[in-house]
């Protein structure tokens, strides 16, 4: 598993776990060109900016029984949160919302050439029945104010948000505080440098 292993930035997973993240990268560059999965320009560094930023959003998670990924596209960081589940966390609930149709049959064959278990959601985020997770998840959807009224439909009172943010993190947290209470850790970025995962608890509108 040697180059592999560098590839994620010093972050351990098991030899069944790797061949999982293996099969996924394959599929994820072999469909990217006619459905748009991940810019182009990413794909020479889809082990360091996908996959390795995707396993700490998941080693900053906790333990968890339901996890919703909202605005999944390309399975990031949801289908990888429940390929480490299989083995990390196998009772684990894990549910993908993704309104593109391609997207959504570009997720399900994951789940199905990698065995990982979850559930893939075909429905606009607003609009899909609440999940009542304990940990939310979301990746280059949305601004963080309307992240937050995700969280509410879908995230349990005591939950858990895990966004990822570029370097304009600050600026999204002073403006969405302007119509939410919350508690707000910033975990610096593995993998690209000024970028963050916003760890959110205690979401209440102000």
């Amino acid at each position: 598993m040697g180059v592999g292993a560098d590839l994620l930035c010093g972050q351990i997973v098991s030899r069944e776990t790797f061949e999982r993240l293996e099969i996924f990268a394959s599929l994820l560059k072999k469909w990217n060109d006619s459905i748009n999965l991940v810019s182009h320009s990413s794909l020479d560094d889809l082990w360091i900016r996908h996959i390795a930023d995707s396993i700490q959003v998941f080693d900053l998670s906790g333990p968890f029984h339901r996890w919703v990924d909202v605005g999944s596209g390309g399975g990031l960081p949801g289908a990888i949160i429940a390929i480490l589940a299989m083995e990390a966390n196998p009772t684990a609930e894990i549910s993908l919302i993704e309104s593109d149709k391609r997207k959504s049959v570009f997720l399900r064959t994951v789940a199905r050439e990698t065995g990982a278990s979850f559930t893939v959601l075909t429905e606009r985020i607003e609009q899909a029945e609440p999940q009542n997770s304990d940990v939310m998840s979301a990746r280059a959807v949305a601004d963080l104010t309307t992240l937050l009224q995700f969280s509410h439909r879908h995230l349990k009172q005591d939950g858990l948000a895990l966004f990822s943010k570029g370097v304009s993190w600050k600026k999204e947290v002073d403006v969405a505080r302007q119509e939410w209470d919350m508690d707000v850790e910033a975990v610096p970025s593995l993998t690209l440098p000024g970028a963050v995962i916003l760890k959110i608890k205690g979401i209440s509108r102000v």
